[in-house]
Protein backbone atom coordinates (compact mmCIF):
# COMPACT_ATOMS: atom_id res chain seq x y z
CA UNK A 1 0.00 0.00 0.00
CA UNK A 2 1.77 2.46 -1.70
CA UNK A 3 0.09 5.90 -2.51
CA UNK A 4 -2.76 8.66 -0.44
CA UNK A 5 -5.68 7.03 0.59
CA UNK A 6 -8.45 8.05 -1.91
CA UNK A 7 -12.43 8.19 -1.97
CA UNK A 8 -15.01 5.69 -2.96
CA UNK A 9 -18.39 6.11 -2.73
CA UNK A 10 -22.02 4.73 -3.76
CA UNK A 11 -23.00 1.28 -2.93
CA UNK A 12 -21.42 -0.25 -5.73
CA UNK A 13 -17.91 1.26 -5.77
CA UNK A 14 -17.66 0.29 -1.75
CA UNK A 15 -19.34 -2.44 -1.49
CA UNK A 16 -16.82 -4.41 -4.41
CA UNK A 17 -13.71 -2.96 -2.07
CA UNK A 18 -15.55 -4.63 0.73
CA UNK A 19 -15.82 -7.98 -1.42
CA UNK A 20 -12.45 -7.96 -3.23
CA UNK A 21 -10.27 -5.99 -0.48
CA UNK A 22 -11.67 -4.96 2.67
CA UNK A 23 -8.77 -4.77 4.69
CA UNK A 24 -7.75 -1.91 2.80
CA UNK A 25 -10.76 0.55 3.70
CA UNK A 26 -9.86 2.75 6.04
CA UNK A 27 -13.20 3.93 7.46
CA UNK A 28 -16.77 4.00 5.78
CA UNK A 29 -18.83 6.73 5.98
CA UNK A 30 -22.78 6.46 6.07
CA UNK A 31 -25.95 9.05 6.05
CA UNK A 32 -27.92 7.29 9.14
CA UNK A 33 -31.38 9.28 7.80
CA UNK A 34 -31.05 6.09 5.15
CA UNK A 35 -32.77 3.15 6.67
CA UNK A 36 -33.94 0.74 3.67
CA UNK A 37 -32.98 -2.28 2.88
CA UNK A 38 -30.03 -1.66 0.89
CA UNK A 39 -28.17 0.15 3.86
CA UNK A 40 -29.45 -2.42 5.66
CA UNK A 41 -27.61 -5.09 4.11
CA UNK A 42 -24.62 -3.12 3.26
CA UNK A 43 -24.03 -2.10 7.23
CA UNK A 44 -24.29 -6.17 7.81
CA UNK A 45 -21.56 -6.62 5.42
CA UNK A 46 -19.56 -3.94 6.84
CA UNK A 47 -20.07 -5.51 10.00
CA UNK A 48 -18.51 -8.82 9.16
CA UNK A 49 -15.87 -7.49 7.60
CA UNK A 50 -15.34 -5.69 10.71
CA UNK A 51 -14.84 -2.32 8.79
CA UNK A 52 -15.18 0.89 11.01
CA UNK A 53 -18.33 2.89 10.02
CA UNK A 54 -18.93 6.56 11.15
CA UNK A 55 -22.17 8.46 10.68
CA UNK A 56 -21.86 11.25 8.68
CA UNK A 57 -24.91 13.40 7.24
CA UNK A 58 -25.58 13.54 3.65
CA UNK A 59 -23.60 17.27 2.96
CA UNK A 60 -20.31 16.01 4.85
CA UNK A 61 -20.34 12.38 2.90
CA UNK A 62 -20.76 14.66 -0.69
CA UNK A 63 -17.90 17.10 0.54
CA UNK A 64 -15.67 13.85 0.88
CA UNK A 65 -16.88 11.95 -1.98
CA UNK A 66 -16.64 15.31 -3.89
CA UNK A 67 -20.24 14.65 -5.38
CA UNK A 68 -24.24 14.73 -4.34
CA UNK A 69 -24.30 10.93 -5.66
CA UNK A 70 -22.93 9.31 -3.06
CA UNK A 71 -26.21 7.49 -2.47
CA UNK A 72 -25.53 7.84 1.71
CA UNK A 73 -22.53 6.00 1.53
CA UNK A 74 -18.52 7.23 1.26
CA UNK A 75 -15.09 5.54 2.25
CA UNK A 76 -11.62 6.27 2.62
CA UNK A 77 -9.20 3.28 1.19
CA UNK A 78 -5.49 2.49 0.41
CA UNK A 79 -5.12 2.37 -2.60
CA UNK A 80 -4.81 -0.92 -4.18
CA UNK A 81 -1.60 -2.35 -5.58
CA UNK A 82 -2.24 -1.36 -9.40
CA UNK A 83 -1.96 -3.90 -12.05
CA UNK A 84 1.73 -4.60 -12.97
CA UNK A 85 3.19 -3.44 -16.29
CA UNK A 86 1.37 -3.94 -19.69
CA UNK A 87 4.26 -6.03 -20.52
CA UNK A 88 3.65 -8.35 -17.26
CA UNK A 89 0.20 -9.10 -18.35
CA UNK A 90 0.48 -9.91 -21.53
CA UNK A 91 3.39 -12.16 -20.74
CA UNK A 92 1.05 -13.65 -18.13
CA UNK A 93 -1.71 -14.30 -20.50
CA UNK A 94 0.97 -15.90 -22.90
CA UNK A 95 2.28 -18.47 -20.67
CA UNK A 96 -1.55 -19.01 -19.44
CA UNK A 97 -2.11 -19.53 -23.47
CA UNK A 98 -4.85 -17.15 -23.38
CA UNK A 99 -5.62 -14.33 -26.37
CA UNK A 100 -5.51 -11.27 -25.33
CA UNK A 101 -8.57 -8.79 -25.61
CA UNK A 102 -7.41 -5.54 -24.86
CA UNK A 103 -9.67 -1.69 -25.34
CA UNK A 104 -7.44 1.09 -26.27
CA UNK A 105 -9.47 4.30 -25.70
CA UNK A 106 -7.55 7.13 -28.06
CA UNK A 107 -9.00 11.21 -26.53
CA UNK A 108 -11.81 9.93 -23.93
CA UNK A 109 -11.14 12.64 -21.50
CA UNK A 110 -14.61 12.12 -20.14
CA UNK A 111 -14.71 10.63 -16.50
CA UNK A 112 -18.40 9.11 -17.16
CA UNK A 113 -17.41 7.51 -20.50
CA UNK A 114 -14.16 6.49 -18.89
CA UNK A 115 -16.18 4.68 -15.86
CA UNK A 116 -18.49 3.51 -18.34
CA UNK A 117 -15.90 1.65 -20.86
CA UNK A 118 -14.29 0.18 -17.50
CA UNK A 119 -17.36 -1.04 -16.75
CA UNK A 120 -18.30 -3.03 -19.86
CA UNK A 121 -14.57 -4.36 -20.34
CA UNK A 122 -15.01 -5.77 -17.18
CA UNK A 123 -18.31 -7.42 -17.68
CA UNK A 124 -16.72 -8.72 -21.08
CA UNK A 125 -14.17 -10.41 -19.82
CA UNK A 126 -10.98 -7.83 -21.41
CA UNK A 127 -7.75 -7.88 -20.00
CA UNK A 128 -6.96 -4.21 -19.65
CA UNK A 129 -7.58 -1.07 -20.97
CA UNK A 130 -5.17 1.27 -22.42
CA UNK A 131 -5.18 5.22 -22.88
CA UNK A 132 -2.67 7.54 -23.75
CA UNK A 133 -1.46 9.67 -20.83
CA UNK A 134 -2.18 13.18 -22.24
CA UNK A 135 -5.47 12.34 -24.09
CA UNK A 136 -7.17 10.85 -21.63
CA UNK A 137 -9.58 11.37 -18.43
CA UNK A 138 -7.34 9.12 -14.78
CA UNK A 139 -9.13 7.20 -12.23
CA UNK A 140 -10.60 9.74 -10.36
CA UNK A 141 -13.91 9.54 -7.90
CA UNK A 142 -16.46 9.68 -10.40
CA UNK A 143 -14.84 7.28 -12.60
CA UNK A 144 -14.57 4.90 -9.53
CA UNK A 145 -18.25 5.45 -9.29
CA UNK A 146 -19.67 5.30 -12.76
CA UNK A 147 -17.61 2.17 -13.43
CA UNK A 148 -19.51 0.24 -10.54
CA UNK A 149 -16.14 -1.13 -9.32
CA UNK A 150 -14.52 -2.15 -12.43
CA UNK A 151 -11.71 0.86 -11.38
CA UNK A 152 -10.59 -1.56 -8.73
CA UNK A 153 -10.71 -4.69 -10.73
CA UNK A 154 -10.01 -3.83 -14.46
CA UNK A 155 -6.46 -2.60 -15.34
CA UNK A 156 -6.30 0.60 -16.53
CA UNK A 157 -2.77 1.15 -18.25
CA UNK A 158 -1.69 5.13 -19.49
CA UNK A 159 0.64 5.02 -21.82
CA UNK A 160 3.24 7.83 -22.49
CA UNK A 161 3.32 7.12 -26.30
CA UNK A 162 0.20 4.86 -27.70
CA UNK A 163 1.14 4.31 -31.70
CA UNK A 164 4.45 3.40 -29.86
CA UNK A 165 2.20 0.88 -27.78
CA UNK A 166 0.15 -0.56 -30.28
CA UNK A 167 3.11 -1.34 -32.72
CA UNK A 168 4.99 -3.31 -29.70
CA UNK A 169 1.22 -5.26 -29.40
CA UNK A 170 2.09 -5.91 -33.16
CA UNK A 171 5.18 -7.67 -32.05
CA UNK A 172 3.49 -9.82 -29.68
CA UNK A 173 0.82 -10.55 -32.73
CA UNK A 174 -2.21 -8.79 -31.79
CA UNK A 175 -4.15 -7.79 -34.41
CA UNK A 176 -4.99 -4.08 -33.89
CA UNK A 177 -8.61 -3.12 -34.50
CA UNK A 178 -9.55 0.29 -34.81
CA UNK A 179 -13.09 1.87 -35.45
CA UNK A 180 -14.13 4.57 -37.83
CA UNK A 181 -17.68 5.09 -39.02
CA UNK A 182 -16.09 5.26 -43.09
CA UNK A 183 -14.61 1.90 -43.09
CA UNK A 184 -15.51 -0.47 -45.60
CA UNK A 185 -16.17 -3.39 -43.27
CA UNK A 186 -18.29 -3.76 -40.16
CA UNK A 187 -17.31 -5.38 -37.09
CA UNK A 188 -19.60 -8.78 -37.98
CA UNK A 189 -17.07 -9.09 -40.88
CA UNK A 190 -13.70 -9.68 -39.18
CA UNK A 191 -12.41 -12.35 -36.88
CA UNK A 192 -11.92 -11.01 -33.36
CA UNK A 193 -11.26 -14.75 -31.87
CA UNK A 194 -8.13 -14.24 -31.79
CA UNK A 195 -5.34 -11.75 -30.26
CA UNK A 196 -6.78 -8.36 -30.86
CA UNK A 197 -7.22 -5.05 -29.54
CA UNK A 198 -9.94 -2.70 -30.39
CA UNK A 199 -9.23 0.75 -30.66
CA UNK A 200 -11.94 3.44 -29.98
CA UNK A 201 -11.61 7.16 -30.32
CA UNK A 202 -13.62 9.91 -28.67
CA UNK A 203 -17.55 10.13 -30.14
CA UNK A 204 -16.87 12.95 -32.63
CA UNK A 205 -13.56 13.33 -33.12
CA UNK A 206 -12.55 9.67 -33.50
CA UNK A 207 -9.37 8.30 -33.60
CA UNK A 208 -6.22 10.37 -34.14
CA UNK A 209 -4.56 10.67 -37.13
CA UNK A 210 -1.35 8.29 -36.33
CA UNK A 211 -3.21 6.09 -34.02
CA UNK A 212 -5.65 5.06 -37.32
CA UNK A 213 -2.62 4.48 -39.31
CA UNK A 214 -1.22 2.23 -36.84
CA UNK A 215 -4.27 -0.06 -36.98
CA UNK A 216 -4.49 -3.11 -38.82
CA UNK A 217 -7.78 -2.94 -40.52
CA UNK A 218 -10.55 -0.37 -39.66
CA UNK A 219 -14.12 -1.35 -38.81
CA UNK A 220 -17.41 0.44 -38.57
CA UNK A 221 -20.26 -0.67 -36.31
CA UNK A 222 -23.79 -0.96 -38.92
CA UNK A 223 -26.14 2.38 -37.82
CA UNK A 224 -29.40 1.54 -38.92
CA UNK A 225 -31.11 4.56 -37.74
CA UNK A 226 -30.90 8.79 -37.53
CA UNK A 227 -28.24 8.99 -35.26
CA UNK A 228 -24.31 8.59 -37.30
CA UNK A 229 -22.43 7.64 -34.13
CA UNK A 230 -22.42 5.76 -30.43
CA UNK A 231 -21.29 6.98 -27.47
CA UNK A 232 -17.94 5.75 -27.04
CA UNK A 233 -18.48 3.40 -24.10
CA UNK A 234 -21.57 1.70 -25.89
CA UNK A 235 -19.33 1.50 -29.08
CA UNK A 236 -16.73 -0.50 -26.60
CA UNK A 237 -19.78 -2.00 -25.47
CA UNK A 238 -20.62 -3.96 -28.99
CA UNK A 239 -17.66 -4.42 -29.99
CA UNK A 240 -16.11 -6.03 -27.08
CA UNK A 241 -19.16 -8.44 -26.65
CA UNK A 242 -18.84 -9.34 -30.67
CA UNK A 243 -15.10 -10.56 -29.15
CA UNK A 244 -16.48 -12.51 -26.51
CA UNK A 245 -19.04 -13.96 -28.56
CA UNK A 246 -17.04 -15.22 -31.49
CA UNK A 247 -14.98 -16.36 -28.57
CA UNK A 248 -17.08 -18.79 -27.67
Amino acid sequence: MSSAPKVLFGFHAVGVRLKTAPQSIIEIYVDPSRRDQRMRQFLQRAKEAGTRVIEADSLRIAKLAGSHGHQGVAARVNALESARSLDDLLDQLEANDQAPLLLVLDGVTDPHNLGACLRVADGAGAHAVIAPKDHAAGINATVAKVASGAAETMPYFMVTNLARTLNELKERNIWIIGTSDDAPKTLYQVDLSGPVALVLGAEGAGMRQLTRKTCDELVSIPMRGAVESLNVSVASGVCLYEALRQRG
